[in-house]
């Protein structure tokens, strides 16, 4: 754990759109009925109204705080330690769940400053737990109103201001691109890093304009390999192995030309893939016995959360990406995003 000399306050800003996950172990045949993939994290439609009200008043379900910034922030807070470092920033409703989320968030150590709605409620994200996978349904509601508005608000505008990181998930780019750039532009005129998540898939495809906007700003790319490959579609670097799409995206045009991009892809049980100054390596992650992996979800997140917990205290790329892989298998053998007692992270 780190020492509280080496930490301040808002650290890290993150972004995101918070959720509270609906989690539940269900049957393949509910992913059917519901037109769901296995594993596939997707936006909610209108045949998947009734999904939530099934969920709860069918199946055994866990309230989770959620969403992939939050979860990754909390993950981060908790390897941490020190209370308050990091910050996040997103809409909900004024109902019970924004009340959950808040005080598991709070509990976690992240100092959470909700932007607040009247017209929607809380977002929710069904969680389904099917051998092992775990597909996401998210329903963005209130987290869909965020608004560039919450950031100028002089009292949101210091936490900007004083942060040294922040980290934005793709999925936020559904929700308020001008927010994303505004904070980037703001990274890159006083050169602190600015790091963002490939997400979903579906993010790589329908909001790919959006995303090579931002593109130019971001120092750290996170993602899986099924991302990168949407991401690599209809670009020079189509149809060629994760190492060259990771090696390509690093080469992407920068604004901050004095240093390459960063690119992070994870790919499962299979080693962890760097790219950093045109160089690639690979870290072979935990291996777990299957008996011992309870739930997926919220791996990737945990991974960032590692990662970033090292990051913002100078530690080398190399023990930021052990403690991301440290954490991803600690979370994997617990339901949901979840942690608990003390973290024994070892960098060596």
């Amino acid at each position: 754990m780190a020492c509280e000399k080496n930490l301040r306050e808002n650290m890290l800003l993150g972004m995101g759109n918070p959720l509270l996950d609906i989690s539940a172990v269900v049957e393949e045949n509910l992913l059917k009925k519901y037109e769901l993939k296995e594993n596939e994290a997707i936006l909610a439609t209108d045949k998947h109204t009734t999904l939530y009200t099934t969920l709860v008043d069918k199946y055994d379900v866990e309230y989770i705080a959620g969403g992939s910034v939050q979860n990754a922030l909390r993950v981060c807070q908790w390897l941490l330690g020190t209370p308050n470092t990091v910050t996040f920033f997103g809409c909900v409703g004024e109902d019970e769940f924004s009340k959950i989320l808040k005080d598991q968030a709070q509990k976690a150590g992240v100092q959470v400053n909700y932007q607040y709605t009247s017209t929607e409620p809380t977002g929710t994200c069904a969680v389904l737990v099917t051998n092992q996978h775990r597909t996401l349904c998210a329903n963005l509601a209130a987290a869909n109103c965020f608004t560039i508005d919450h950031i100028k608000k002089p009292e949101n505008k210091k936490f900007i201001e004083t942060a040294a990181f922040y980290y934005v998930s793709g999925f936020f780019l559904t929700v308020s691109p001008p927010t994303i750039l505004e904070v980037a532009k703001y990274a890159n005129e006083n050169k602190r890093p600015f790091i963002m998540n490939l997400s979903a898939e579906f993010i790589c495809k329908f909001y790919k304009e959006p995303f090579m906007q931002v593109m130019p700003y971001v120092d750290i790319l996170f993602g899986n390999e099924a991302e990168a490959l949407a991401f690599s579609e209809n670009t020079d670097f189509a149809n060629k192995s994760i190492k060259e799409i990771a090696l390509g995206i690093s080469k992407l045009p920068k604004e901050d030309k004095t240093e390459e991009r960063i690119v992070i892809i994870t790919q499962g049980t299979l080693p962890v893939i760097l790219v950093h100054k045109g160089e690639i390596k690979e870290f072979p992650v935990i291996s777990l016995p299957k008996e011992s992996i309870i739930d997926t979800n919220g791996a990737g997140d945990a991974f960032v959360g590692g990662f970033l917990s090292q990051y913002i205290q100078g530690k080398s790329l190399e023990v930021c990406i052990k403690c991301g892989i440290w954490a991803a298998t600690e979370i994997i053998q617990r339901s949901g995003c979840t942690f608990a007692g003390k973290p024994c992270f070892v960098e060596n």
